[in-house]
Parts: structure tokens; C-alpha cells; sequence
């Protein structure tokens, strides 16, 4: 019997490694559905589907490390994450999924939402908010929609030396902004924004990167807080929203 690792659990979903072999159990079956079709679509490398039994999803395992995790220092080469890039932007050249995404208005809404809630249970500095709703503003504008990741968070990528070798967690990819993905590759490790997009290779508008930097962790902190996580851990949400200031 292989031992059995805990890679995260919550009340919405939980991740379990048996050696090689990744076990998704997801409360919401559409997520799981998108995960799957994501993945047939996307132009990148990405898990095996072993066998799915609802609300089980059975994965393999990519080679390599992950480019780096939220909060710590990532180990990975300049060269490795301009790879991260390319592979992005080939899947943002990739025809779009089916499914839409979220839109400008949803996501001002929501905003609004989690920016009243920080405010009225003073989570956060009320001028930290403030500075840093005016700064998401800049994110929400029109944009040619693109294929994207939607939860593209450093841990997600693997890399094996300055090659990619795979992407995971497809539940949230949709049509949405381009600059969205590149935002949240790059969310705490803004020193590494630079070979992204060497690797993405083409100009983007760092202004709106900067906006979605903001408007992601204002977005997150109280699911994070609900779910058992800590936003204010070093590198994390509180100091990337401390860092606009």
C-alpha cells in the first residue's frame, strides 16, 4: 500500500498523492467537468486522466517541481520561467473553450462585495483597501477574450530544468483577460514578471498586471480566511496588497 499525502483538503474539495497518482474529490461535479475538458483542450502539457468515478478524478503525476509556491522564493531559473511564459501565451493563442468566464461586471461587483466585507470586520487597514480598490480598477476595462488557466498560481506549473512539463488545476480556465493569468503567475514573485514576458513575447499593459495583482488578493482574502487559510503569511495577499502602497 503507498502512503497516502494530504496536498489540500477544504470543505469544497480535497487533493490526496497515492504514489504516483494524484486522487481530486470535488463537491462541485461542473468544476471537475471544465477540469477535463480544459485539459483535451489546452495546448500545453498537462496530466493524464486515468479514470474518473464522480466525484473522483484520478491524475498522474507530472515530472518535475513546481516553478515556485506563494510566499516562498522560487528556486527555478530565469530561463525556466520564460518557458511558464511561452506555454501561456500558446495557450492564449489557442482557440476558446466553449464556457464563458467571468465579466467585467461580475467581477466589479464582487469586488465591491469583498472590499464592504474587509471594511466591516477591519481585516485590513481601511486606507490599504481603499488604495488598493482604486488600483483593481485599473483591471476592470474591456479585453479581448483569451483561453485561459483562471487559477494559473506558480505551484501550478511543473517544470523540470528550463522546460515545462505540465499545468494542473483546470477548474476555473474560461475566456477571460489574458493579463489575468500572467497576473497571478507572477502574484508574489513580481521580480520574475520580466522573464514571463520575455517568454510571453509580446508587450502587455504592466499597469493592468499590477491592477490584477490587487484586484486578485482583495478577491481572495475572505475565502482563504473561511477555508483555513492565512493571507497575512509572509509574501502572500496582505503583503502584495501592502506592496501597491
Amino acid at each position: 500500500m503507498e502512503e497516502v499525502e494530504l496536498v489540500v483538503a477544504h470543505n469544497e474539495r480535497a487533493t490526496l498523492r497515492v504514489g504516483d497518482v494524484f486522487l481530486k474529490v470535488d463537491a462541485d461535479q461542473a468544476r471537475t467537468d471544465i477540469e477535463v475538458e480544459a485539459m483535451a483542450l489546452a495546448p500545453v502539457p498537462t496530466p493524464e486522466v486515468l479514470w474518473r468515478k464522480p466525484p473522483v478524478l484520478a491524475l498522474a503525476a507530472l515530472p518535475g517541481t513546481a516553478l515556485g509556491r506563494l510566499g516562498e522564493p522560487s528556486t527555478a531559473s530565469p530561463a525556466a520561467w520564460a518557458a511558464a511564459g511561452a506555454a501561456v501565451r500558446r495557450l492564449h493563442d489557442a482557440p476558446l473553450p466553449p464556457w464563458p468566464g467571468r465579466s467585467v461586471d461580475e467581477l466589479a461587483s464582487g469586488l465591491d462585495d469583498e472590499c464592504a466585507w474587509l471594511l466591516a470586520n477591519d481585516v485590513l487597514p481601511a486606507d490599504l483597501v481603499t488604495r488598493n480598490r482604486r488600483i483593481a480598477g485599473r483591471a476592470l476595462r474591456p479585453w479581448t477574450p483569451a483561453f485561459i488557466h483562471g487559477d494559473l498560481q506558480v505551484a501550478h506549473i511543473f517544470v523540470a530544468g528550463d522546460e515545462v512539463t505540465g499545468v494542473i488545476d483546470w477548474s476555473e480556465a474560461s475566456r477571460g483577460d489574458a493579463l489575468f493569468d500572467l497576473a497571478v503567475l507572477t502574484l508574489g514573485h513580481q521580480e520574475h514578471l520580466g522573464d514571463v514576458l520575455a517568454g510571453y513575447g509580446t508587450d502587455v499593459d504592466l499597469d493592468v498586471i499590477r491592477a490584477w495583482w490587487s484586484l486578485r488578493s482583495l478577491l481572495a482574502v475572505r475565502w482563504l480566511i473561511e477555508h483555513g487559510f492565512d493571507p497575512n503569511s509572509p509574501g502572500c495577499e496582505f503583503d502584495v496588497l501592502r506592496s501597491q502602497l
